[in-house]
């Protein structure tokens, strides 16, 4: 074999190989599109680069200042894995899924974009409680709202008289 035929050979490898990938970030780009039209919001956002970030977030209630968080180097892989986990807890998925998106987003993507999984909205509390900097005295989980005494054993027999 000559330099000719192995070079043909290496091109055809790298075209095909070309080829996989494209269709591969197709494929997760479709998935994108359904999912974000299941939540409401314009499939052809999946496809513009900050944009998708900005629905995304919309998507899963979180406020606008995460931006800044993503774009951070070493910061946004942590709200990035945040913010998957609260996409698929969104449309009611486990964190096994979660994980799925993280290290395969060219499978699950589209599994949850076709899917029969429906958006059930933002799942943070933050979210439901008013966002970022939420008063944390509005949470209703707080052990510090509950009136003093003890309430859920409440005394209804009357003081004794004297």
């Amino acid at each position: 074999m000559n330099e000719y035929e192995s070079s043909g050979i290496a091109a055809g490898i790298g075209l095909v190989g070309g080829i996989i990938y494209l269709a591969v970030i197709v494929l997760m780009i479709v998935g994108m599109w359904k999912t974000f039209e299941k939540a409401g919001k314009p499939g052809w956002a999946a496809i513009i680069p900050i944009y998708n970030l900005i629905i995304l977030l919309e998507i899963i209630g979180k406020p606008m200042i995460w931006i800044l968080w993503m774009l951070i180097p070493c910061v946004n892989i942590v709200f990035g894995i945040w913010a998957t986990n609260l996409l698929s807890k969104s449309f009611g998925k486990s964190e096994g899924f979660t994980v799925g998106l993280v290290i395969f987003p060219y499978i699950f993507w589209p599994i949850l974009g076709f899917s029969d999984a429906k958006y059930l909205g933002p799942s943070a509390a933050e979210a439901q409680n008013g966002g970022f900097g939420n008063n944390p005295f509005n949470n209703p989980n707080n052990p510090f709202n509950k009136p003093f005494g003890n309430q859920d054993t409440p005394n209804d027999t009357p003081p004794p008289v004297v």
